[in-house]
């Protein structure tokens, strides 16, 4: 295999400056990417609704259509994952540590902080029925639907129409050989560097929660010490390193097993010690406002009413989705292999959206009752100990709270090592040449030089950073992460179009999959896909 510099250079030398920028220059650097992020949410936000809604639509149709009959890699194709590890590794890659991290976050500022511009009272009963609901719209199909699509017609361009390892495979059918060209290597890169500044914050994020975790465990007051969030940073390192190393049916497939069963021991007992009749009944009135105005909640965009809201968190958030839909579309329609385009979108969508909903109203159920009815201090922890707490907090309300806490840890470790081995071996991949079905793994070493750039950059950003600084530059509550996160996000913006594009080259191959696939086997005389059996 041979590096492709055209992908490989550019993350790296854009990275480096930005990452000293904001060490040397943290208020010009966070007023920068400030700006511009929010330039650019203003402009596009719109359109990061409107999309996310089109490619849920899209997938339904898929789905319901004749293309659905289809099988990834022909008739022949061996699924290389069972359909419980394929569930397993689709939840793990795509939680990630934000399900743990933002868990009771999310429910506090929507009951405390409603849309100003709907009416809701603030720490009302519909505020909490407005919670659950916005939790579930944040956290189910509509933003897993970004990565499903991309995955799909990835899938599809790589295995049927034997295209190569590239983000610009799935716009073959649009724009034809061009997308083996430079167009292809420079939708790689940008992708590429979108990630690796995610991947930071998302590292960041968990050595902050393992810190903290750690400091309230022992009993140490402030802030976790550069030494052991370096200690942290480099197990954590060589943990996903050596998993993506492993490959996928080895090291990533027993992570994502081992995470799934210890989510769902946790959630077990947060919903059995925790108050079980209030969880239930807030889902179900929460899931009821969510399928009632699901159009109108996904496409609020406050503009009329001049509420930043929308723009604070549902845009956002979808930001943040669409940001890693290119990476991790690669890594699903990697794993899809051997089944039907249908049953790929029942295990990437429809399963996964169940479990990561059933957990965010459980945990929020949780959250709105200690708030609600019990005079919880967790809103309070949000202003005076930060965010990575806020998790801590909220266990103290169970009992065998010393046994909870370790267990609590031992999950994010496994949590983030899951997810950060299936990015480092896609980023791996796109830089080199010669990956393909045959030969799916790229170069140990190029998982081992981005496992550690990721690494060093997460470390950088939270022991070096001046906090203060950002705080008063943007005059609001932030934290170490927020330049680089930013910096991810912004990034994240050109795949808009890429996601777009990837729309209308879906619509193009279900209309004729025939003429794309080289598997004829796969269809009758009339070009119809035959019945799959198997």
């Amino acid at each position: 295999m041979k590096l492709k510099p055209l992908v490989f250079f550019p993350p790296c030398l854009l990275l480096v400056p930005a990452v000293i920028l904001n060490f040397v220059a943290p208020r010009t650097f966070a007023n920068t990417l400030e700006s511009a992020y929010n330039a650019a949410l203003s402009g596009f936000g719109w359109l990061v609704s409107l999309l996310g809604v089109v490619m849920l639509l899209v997938c339904a149709v898929v789905y319901a259509s004749p293309f659905g009959r289809v099988v990834i890699g022909g008739p022949g194709a061996k699924p290389l994952l069972r359909k419980w590890n394929l569930f397993a590794v689709v939840v793990c890659v795509n939680i990630g540590i934000g399900i743990l991290f933002w868990g009771p976050i999310e429910p506090l500022n929507y009951l405390h902080n409603p849309p100003v511009s709907l009416g809701i009272a603030a720490d009302s009963p519909a505020a909490a029925t407005f919670a659950i609901s916005t939790v579930y719209l944040h956290n189910t199909v509509l933003p897993l639907s970004f990565a499903t699509l991309v995955g799909l017609m990835f899938a599809f361009a790589y295995y049927n129409m034997r295209q190569p390892f590239t983000l610009g495979a799935p716009l073959a059918p649009l724009i034809g050989r061009h997308s083996r060209g430079i167009a292809g290597q420079l939708i790689d890169a940008v992708c590429l560097y979108a990630l690796v500044a995610a991947m930071a914050a998302s590292l960041g994020a968990c050595l902050l929660l393992l810190g903290g975790g750690i400091h309230y465990y022992r009993g140490i007051e402030g802030k976790p010490s550069s030494l052991l969030l370096g200690i942290l940073c480099a197990a954590m390192v060589i943990a996903y390193v050596v998993a993506a190393i492993t490959g996928l049916t080895k090291g990533i497939r027993i992570l994502a097993n081992i995470k799934t069963t210890l989510f769902v021991l946790l959630l077990s007992f947060i919903f059995f010690f925790g108050p079980t009749q209030f969880i239930l009944g807030n889902a179900v009135e929460g899931l009821g406002n969510f399928l009632t105005h699901f159009f109108e909640k996904a496409l609020f965009t406050g503009t009329a009413a001049g509420d930043p809201w929308p723009h604070n968190w549902t845009q956002m958030y979808m930001s943040a989705w669409c940001a890693w839909a290119p990476l991790n579309g690669l890594f699903f329609g990697r794993i899809a292999y051997g089944y039907t385009v249908r049953t790929y979108l029942l295990f990437s969508i429809l399963l996964p959206a169940i479990f990561m909903g059933i957990w965010m109203a459980i945990i929020c159920g949780a959250t709105v009752n200690l708030e609600l009815t019990q005079n919880s201090p967790l809103w309070e922890v949000v202003h005076t100990l930060g965010n990575g707490r806020v998790m801590y907090a909220f266990m103290e309300h169970f009992p065998y709270i010393r046994f909870i806490t370790p267990a609590f840890l031992v999950v994010c470790f496994v949590s983030l090592i899951t997810v950060s081995a299936a990015v480092t071996s896609t980023m791996a991949g796109l830089c080199s040449t010669g990956v393909s079905p045959e030969s799916p793994e790229a170069s140990p070493l190029l998982k081992v030089f981005w496992g550690s750039l990721v690494g060093l950059v997460a470390w950088i950003m939270i022991t070096f950073v001046n906090v203060e600084a950002i705080r008063d530059a943007l005059h609001k509550e932030r934290d170490e992460l927020d330049g680089i996160r930013m910096l991810s996000n912004l990034a994240g913006v050109p795949t808009l179009l890429l996601c777009g594009a990837v729309v209308v080259a879906v619509i193009i191959v279900m209309q004729n999959p025939a003429k794309f696939d080289q598997f004829k086997e796969n269809y009758d005389e009339a070009g119809n896909p035959l019945p799959h059996r198997r």
